[in-house]
């Protein structure tokens, strides 16, 4: 006999407990972020491999678009792509956390061609491309859910940047934008698992898809943390902070 389904609050209570216990807001790399506790050359790290996330966030957006054969779907999902890839100005998200790395300290050059990326850091963000890639369109749509989660970091960032790390403030732009597009996109994505999930059985594929999602995002900051915090040692031909060069 199948499980009784989750009502929708149920699911939504259980996808928040996810997010306050797997969230990457709880990593330590994060933690000594907001507390001001991070060199500059620690940042650059950060922004540096980051950006090789955000790089393919419009890949993976294209990789979902690419599953439904639903135009109103389509429609609505193809903002995120704008977001990050700008329309005809190509200001975009993507383009906004260059600057981000620039006011770091972090070469343009170097930035787009992800030049020192950790391989665990890629490792880890190719994994996400595969999850999207090789699930169904209810898993990958679910597998975007940690946006749920993001304002309140991204508000907490900005504050605290502005406190410690004065010298990015020309970059906070990526982080401004999201305050508004990712509880929109979250909003979205919400109510489409809800509607979509038609069994109990899919209502744990997407609770899964989350926490594998939270677990890809904290693998980053690990990789970060061990390469550039403790013990900080970034592996051969990686980036090198330009203070310890």
């Amino acid at each position: 006999m199948s499980a009784v389904m989750l009502t929708p609050e149920e699911l939504r209570a259980r996808l928040q407990a996810v997010g306050e216990a797997k969230y990457h807001h709880l990593h330590p790399f994060h933690l000594r972020m907001h507390q001001g506790e991070l060199t500059r050359g620690q940042l650059q790290a950060w922004a540096l491999n980051r950006y090789y996330y955000q790089s393919r966030i419009p890949i993976k957006d294209s990789l979902v678009l690419a599953k439904s054969d639903d135009p109103a779907f389509r429609r609505a999902w193809r903002k995120r792509i704008v977001d990050h890839d700008g329309d005809e100005s190509g200001y975009g998200g993507v383009e906004k956390w260059i600057q981000l790395a620039e006011a770091a300290g972090v070469s343009r050059e170097d930035t787009i061609a992800c030049k020192g990326v950790l391989p665990a850091v890629i490792f880890a963000v190719d994994a996400y491309l595969a999850l999207v890639r090789e699930s169904s369109l209810l898993v990958a749509v679910a597998s975007s859910l940690t946006e749920l989660f993001s304002r309140q970091l991204i508000s907490l960032r900005m504050d605290k940047m502005k406190i410690h790390y004065p010298y990015l403030e020309p970059g906070l732009a990526y982080f401004v934008g999201r305050l508004t597009q990712a509880p929109e996109d979250a909003a979205f994505a919400l109510d489409y698992v809800t509607k979509h999930a038609r069994n109990r059985e899919e209502q744990e594929q997407v609770i899964r898809a989350l926490e594998r999602k939270c677990e890809i995002l904290w693998a980053q900051l690990d990789a970060i943390e061990h390469a550039y915090v403790v013990p900080g040692t970034p592996p051969p031909g990686c980036f090198v902070p330009k203070e310890n060069a």
